[in-house]
């Protein structure tokens, strides 16, 4: 096979590498049961007991210990004190019973042993022998004594554990903060990885990262649970999906939307889905058309980008403004659904060229975003500004000489674009000016688009991550909304990927290239042709 088209991959521990899930979950119910029945005798409440398909699963299974037993806790009406780390396993508290379960854990670990899954350790090999970096990320706190105990710690890269989180203050699933620590210790980004995970709320995690591609694994019978909180593709086991098949994921390209607006016999099942039975999990987006595909859930929430999307790619940025009729269609869409333009640009200045009241603007990629009643500004990018200020300095001192380079100063951010460029063979250098800057600024990343390179505060902030914090802002919710994100660029691709399984990604591009967007549409002509059938409909 030649040259991959992802280079890491972050396995969950328990249920997945190990079977100590079955040990977690018995733990767990006699830590919770011998307390339920404690209230019984203590308070005359009515003892319910702990099981695994109605409390395991959805409210402990894959979470922090202490998260776990606030959930389950408020799932059942019960408030008690959250305690402190240290309390002792008797202790009436969140983290007493937390440190209950987790000694019962010990003690069970200790007689039955950690199973491995064969199967997945055969997987993580032939990854590592295709050169895939691979690391292990578990809300547990035990995982290095499992992997230790099981001698399977050689084959991971990194860890990233309940200890390690607490350490860093890294924020538990269905929070990606893990899976994103695992890919950046290993020089990666979400975008190129895989999350491999038996949880729900592990899936969501990886969905909130952005990751390439979510891999779910069914072992407790939980497909379809899976599916819905935001796995890509479930097996029942990794003994049943292949690196090729990962391979192609990676590569996949978007459908063309017009074809498949009305289409009766449904969106074209890609190839890279033709593996055992992996296509039956790729949901029923497949066999509906496209229209019905955007509306199947609720009412429509429309996320924009602006450059290329809403006006053509032009040489420089000042000259891309938007058309009477391309602004006349987009406010005639915000007068009927919740519209946010979401740009590499800076808020202010996306913010005067749409020319339309009532929007919400995300600028920055994000890290700027106000709306009707609302705004944020990432404060760890604020802090960023005076280095970002630096670079401006010196990119304008040694591209000085570069005709035809523009550099865009956007505050939390700068472009270089080099579409103008005079010299290509310049380009190379150009290219190491940049990269020699982001290596000796760890707080700052590069990310490169359509003839630009872009240099950001090196935060887990993204476009993806701004229409999560809009969606929340609002109050709007996913299951009840059908998301639609239009970009053009690689900038673009973190909001294909956080809206995928729950909403649909429309690449803006005339290229035959693959993306994480569902549709594809040739220009910025075709996405006024969109709109006006949204608006008719």
């Amino acid at each position: 096979m030649s040259k991959l088209n992802f280079d890491s991959a972050v396995f969950d521990l328990d249920g997945v590498i190990t079977k100590t899930a079955k040990v977690h979950a018995k733990a767990w119910k006699d830590t919770f049961d011998e307390y339920l029945r404690k209230r019984q005798a203590r308070d005359a409440e009515p003892f319910r007991e702990f099981t695994h398909d109605n409390d395991y699963l959805p409210f402990v299974d894959g979470k922090p210990r202490y998260k776990g037993v606030e959930s389950f806790l408020e799932s059942r009406g019960i408030e008690i004190l959250y305690g402190e780390a240290t309390d002792a396993p008797d202790a009436e508290t969140v983290c007493g019973l937390g440190n209950k379960k987790n000694k019962l854990f010990n003690i069970l670990l200790k007689d039955l042993g950690a199973e491995v899954f064969e199967s997945s350790v055969k997987f993580v090999k032939k990854l590592k022998e295709s050169g895939v970096r691979i690391g292990v990320a578990s809300s547990s706190k035990n995982c290095k004594g499992i992997l230790e105990s099981t001698k399977l710690d050689v084959l991971f890269e990194t860890r990233v554990d309940g200890t390690v989180s607490d350490q860093m203050g890294l924020t538990g699933k269905p929070e990606a903060d893990i899976f994103v620590v695992a890919v950046k210790n290993m020089n990666s980004e979400a975008a190129k990885s895989i999350v491999i995970e038996d949880a729900v709320s592990g899936v969501q995690a990886g969905r909130n990262g952005g990751f390439g591609l979510v891999l779910g694994i069914a072992r407790a019978d939980n497909k379809s649970e899976l599916l819905e909180n935001g796995a890509d593709v479930v097996v029942n086991d990794l003994s049943e999906i292949s690196l090729e098949w990962c391979n192609a994921w990676f590569g996949r390209k978007p459908e063309p939307l017009f074809s498949a607006w009305d289409s009766a016999k449904g969106i074209t099942m890609p190839d890279y889905a033709q593996e055992a039975e992996i296509s039956v999990t790729l949901n029923q987006f497949y066999t509906q058309s496209a229209k019905d595909a955007f509306f199947k859930r609720g009412k429509p929430v429309f996320f924009l980008d602006y450059d290329g999307t809403l006006t053509p790619i032009v040489n420089r940025p000042q000259d891309a403004i938007i058309s009477k009729s391309m602004q006349d269609a987009v406010r005639a869409l915000s007068e009927k659904y919740t519209v946010a333009i979401v740009s590499g640009r800076m808020r202010e200045d996306v913010e005067n060229l749409v020319g339309i009241d009532n929007l919400f603007y995300a600028g920055s990629h994000g890290f700027d975003i106000r709306g009707p009643g609302f705004s944020l500004v990432q404060a760890k990018a604020e802090e960023v500004i005076s280095v970002v200020d630096k670079v401006i300095t010196r990119l304008k001192r040694e591209l000085k000489d570069m005709k035809g380079i523009l550099i865009e100063e956007k505050k939390f951010s700068v472009a270089v674009h080099y579409r103008l460029l005079d010299n290509q063979a310049n380009l190379p250098n150009i290219k190491e000016i940049v990269n020699n800057i982001i290596a000796e600024h760890e707080s700052l990343r590069l990310l490169s688009g359509k003839k630009v390179f872009e240099i950001l505060p090196n935060i887990p902030w993204d476009k993806g991550q701004a229409i999560r914090w809009i969606m929340k802002a609002l109050d709007i919710s996913w299951d009840k909304s059908c998301v639609m994100y239009i970009g053009d660029d690689t900038t673009d691709e973190y909001a294909f990927r956080t809206i995928n399984t729950r909403g649909s990604g429309i690449l803006v591009s005339s290229k035959d290239s693959p993306s994480s967007a569902r549709f594809v549409l040739n220009d910025p002509n075709e996405v006024g042709e969109l709109f006006e059938k949204i608006i008719r409909l």
